[in-house]
């Protein structure tokens, strides 16, 4: 997933009184709780989960579900294979939340079950009453409306304004919310899907996805290697595709196919070049689905089938580091993923760093150093703001809600220890050890020690001059950036201070700063460093000669944006509010309410859009913001 912060509570977690459920209710250090913990953490426990895979694994999901656009909800069934680990194990828990369970049986004979009392933000545990010679347990229940993992859109909502839409968000832990199972990274299956909708719309998965399948409301999906329920991910709406190269293409609403295609005809190469540096794409396709501007994030990994936000159509591949960072995720996180939140940083850190190389490789070492020290920005700014806790790569989030794992840490502080790797044993020597680490982990689920005794086997051994495990340590287990990290570098930025620093001073006027060849990233390294305070003839200067209110780049308006909130400049805010309005990923929107908030007249301002706005937000959007203009 591309980088975003989210700010979440969890609850105590409380379980129903029934027999069934204090039988097999998970063990305590597996329940939040709001006190401090003062035990260590058990590696490769999974506390955001009530399954017992450790007892009973499921290994394969057959789902049949219909799509009502009239209830908003999924309707059907969840097959599971299941083996057991231990042989006396008579209980199957998986996690469910706000899900109807309507029967559950066994070769069609109905079985006893149990659902415990909801817990705020992890569900409710369901637990199977199963038979000695059972392998296989169908569950049929239908989705509640309000479902966090689903967003239901109305016509009006989407770009051809005829049809409704509907998409999937499964991370960190929102597959329980349509889909009853194991909803813990380090369980791993394969599923095969049947979908039925309306038939003037396609349903696409994160699975072998069929572009001539014929629209007629009937489709079949196979997912064939094994992936984390996070990752199953579902789509219907409106939908065409377009072929960028032999294995990649786009699906998206037929308005915007041809601007996506254009947009993103690079990433076959991406494909290629990554490929050469670490190793098979081990997927068969990858496809991208651009879905429309209330999705919550830049992008979601899920394997074969990235989902793409519209804000990255930019014109001119200026964002398309978005796509380069979805691929890198077949490798780190699809491929090998993280057994537990905690471990996250195995995921986003080493996507990261892979995104780094990829643009690299395909659009050269200018382009790469300035992203760089962009991410390197951002990364400071959480190190400013974040408590020292949550400033740790292996970071503990017991108590508390797994979304809080995400923001700069694991992904730009994670890069930049692989950067240190990297610059310590030799760019080629650290390729070939991540082509084999990817190698040797494929399709496996590891924590953050499993790494590290990886790397104590094998650069350790191989660089003992060079790594100490006490730098390694300080890097993984400690908050903060380690004395001598790598700090990236841009001889295109220093230009920028020069002219920014010029027209501050009043040497020049903004006329004469020459920003015609400027891209997208010297933009906005030109305005995310602006004082905080600017003069209103500063700022009118700004906007009359460079035209940034009226952006069409979303990236450059949002920082433009948040420069006139946090200056009150009133000529922006009619566009402040279109934008508010229209588009839902949390990385544009949230810092702007956010500031907003700072004052009663633009928490007041705030508040407006954001209840014109929430009939099309994501569930997601809508309880990271809320507080923001609550009275």
């Amino acid at each position: 997933m591309n980088k975003l912060s989210w700010v979440l509570i969890s609850a105590p977690l409380l379980f129903a009184c029934s027999d069934l459920a204090n039988k097999t209710q998970p063990p305590t250090e597996k329940m939040p709780a709001d006190a401090t913990h003062t035990s260590a953490m058990v590696s490769g426990t999974d506390y955001h989960s009530f399954s017992n895979p450790d007892e009973v694994r499921v290994t394969h999901l057959d789902l049949s579900l219909t799509a009502d656009f009239n209830l908003h909800e999924l309707i059907g069934s969840a097959t599971l294979d299941f083996k057991r680990i231990k042989d006396d194990a008579d209980t199957l828990i998986v996690d469910t939340r706000d899900l109807a369970i309507k029967q559950v049986t066994v070769n069609g004979e109905p079985v006893e079950y149990s659902l415990s009392e909801p817990d705020e933000n992890l569900g409710s545990a369901l637990s199977i009453s199963l038979p000695k010679q059972a392998s296989q347990v169908t569950i049929d229940y239908a989705t509640s409306p309000n479902a966090s993992g689903v967003q239901w859109l109305t016509p009006a909502q989407t770009q051809g304004k005829k049809h409704p839409f509907l998409f999937t968000q499964a991370q960190a832990i929102h597959a329980r919310s349509f889909i009853p199972l194991q909803d813990s990274p380090q369980v791993r299956i394969t599923y095969d899907a049947h979908i039925r909708t309306p038939k003037a719309l396609r349903a696409v998965m994160s699975a072998a996805n069929d572009p001539d399948t014929p629209m007629d409301g009937d489709y079949t999906f196979t997912m064939p290697q094994p992936i984390p329920s996070y990752l199953i991910a579902l789509a219907i709406g409106h939908l065409d595709f377009k072929a960028m190269g032999k294995r990649t293409g786009v699906y998206a609403e037929p308005e915007i196919l041809d601007a996506a295609a254009a947009e993103f005809e690079d990433t076959e190469s991406m494909l290629e070049v990554t490929e050469n540096t670490y190793g098979p794409y081990r997927w068969d396709r990858y496809d991208l689905l651009i879905l429309p501007p209330s999705f919550p994030f830049g992008g979601m990994e899920n394997p074969r089938l990235s989902f793409i936000t519209p804000t990255v159509i930019a014109g001119d591949k200026s964002l398309v580091s978005l796509i380069a960072h979805e691929l890198a995720h077949s490798w780190s996180g699809n491929t090998v993923t993280n057994a537990t939140w905690r471990d996250l940083w195995l995921n986003e850190g080493f996507t990261t760093y892979l995104t780094y190389r990829i643009m690299e490789m395909v659009y050269g070492e200018h382009r790469f150093s300035m992203e760089a020290v962009l991410g390197y920005q951002s990364l400071q700014a959480d190190l400013n703001t974040l408590p020292p806790k949550d400033q740790i790569l292996a970071i503990d989030l017991r108590g508390r809600n797994p979304d809080d794992v995400f923001s700069d840490i694991p992904y730009e502080k994670g890069a930049l220890f692989l950067r240190e790797l990297e610059q310590k044993v030799g760019r080629a020597n650290f390729d070939a050890f991540l082509m084999a680490y990817f190698d040797h982990f494929a399709f496996q689920s590891i924590t953050t020690d499993t790494f590290v005794d990886y790397l104590n086997d094998t650069l350790l051994k191989q660089y003992p001059d060079k790594l100490s495990k006490a730098r390694i340590h300080q890097w993984i287990f400690e908050p903060g950036l380690p004395e001598g990290a790598p700090v990236p570098v841009s001889d295109a930025f220093d230009k920028i201070d020069t002219a920014r620093q010029a027209w501050l001073d009043g040497d020049i006027s903004a006329a004469q700063i020459n920003s015609a060849q400027w891209t997208t990233h010297e933009w906005l390294y030109f305005l995310n460093n602006m004082p905080k305070q600017l003069s209103e003839p500063q700022l009118n200067e700004l906007d009359t000669v460079f035209h940034l209110t009226q952006s069409t780049n979303n990236e450059i308006a949002h920082s433009w944006l948040l420069i006139a909130v946090n200056n009150e400049y009133k000529p922006a805010y009619d566009r402040l509010y279109d934008y508010l309005v229209h588009i839902g990923r949390n990385k544009l929107v949230k810092p702007l309410y956010q500031a907003l908030a700072q004052t009663p007249e633009g928490k007041a301002f705030a508040k407006k859009a954001f209840e014109e706005a929430k009939p099309g937000y994501h569930p997601l959007t809508i309880r990271v913001n809320e507080g923001f203009v609550e009275d």
